[in-house]
């Protein structure tokens, strides 16, 4: 091996050596700044460390007739114990939380439905019969008695078929028509002939005698009606 490879090896070996001892270098100079980071935020915390230590000592001391380190430990002990049953919990405070947000454009738009609706309402005067309904119906729970109720429930029945035979097109109409006709008698009285030549001549006309047959007959079942009462009645008392 002649003087020429020689010292090349030699080079060589004094670059690497010159290469780790730049890496020792860096890496003590990293060691160096990552201690003084160290020593300035321990500096740094180490005031408040001992603020939050005194702090904690004070209110330590205020609830200290109250807890005891046994209970402390109890209470650990116990949720150590419910761990799982506070994963749970949490687990469904998450799935609440996520359909609170999912459902909550929804309850927006219904809850604006709900309110123009309502101003809808306001505006028609649906708040206003409200308010007079009920003002009726404390009418109604004044003037009738428990009593009353009952008989109303009994004869619902009838009441309701009543209804429903006076609510025909044809009773409606005769009753409109009977009602007109009292309205303008009623103002202008005068007009109505009474004497006996114009009945007569007003019998002869047969609007007037079917509204007098439809009367007669209409008198006819209301007697039958008390008929069947009376009978029932005396009946009833034997």
């Amino acid at each position: 091996m002649d003087q020429t490879q020689v010292l090349l090896e030699l080079n060589q070996k004094l670059d690497r050596l010159t290469g780790q001892m730049e890496e020792m270098t860096e890496f003590v100079e990293s060691q160096r700044r990552r201690q003084r980071e160290w020593d300035d935020l321990k500096a740094d915390l180490t005031p408040v460390a001992m603020d939050m230590y005194q702090v904690a000592v004070e209110q330590l001391s205020e609830v200290e007739p109250y807890v005891q380190l046994e209970d402390l430990l109890y209470l650990v002990k116990r949720l150590a114990r419910n761990t799982r049953n506070i994963e749970q919990l949490l687990d469904q405070v998450e799935s609440v939380s996520d359909l609170l947000q999912d459902a909550g454009p929804i309850v927006n738009d219904a809850f604006l439905t709900a309110v123009q609706q309502m101003d809808v309402m306001e505006r028609k005067g649906y708040f206003r019969l409200i308010k007079e309904g009920q003002y009726v119906l404390d009418n109604v729970v004044d003037a009738f008695g428990p009593q009353d109720v009952r008989q109303l429930g009994d004869n619902v029945v009838t009441i309701l078929m009543t209804i429903k035979e006076m609510t025909q097109p044809e009773v409606m109409t005769m009753a409109q028509n009977l009602a007109g006709t009292m309205r303008k008698t009623e103002a202008q009285p005068e007009e109505v002939n009474t004497s006996f030549w114009s009945i007569l001549k007003q019998l002869r006309d047969p609007q007037t005698r079917r509204g007098l047959a439809v009367t007669l007959e209409m008198l006819k079942a209301v007697g039958a009606d008390q008929t069947s009462t009376n009978g029932s009645t005396i009946i009833n008392n034997n």
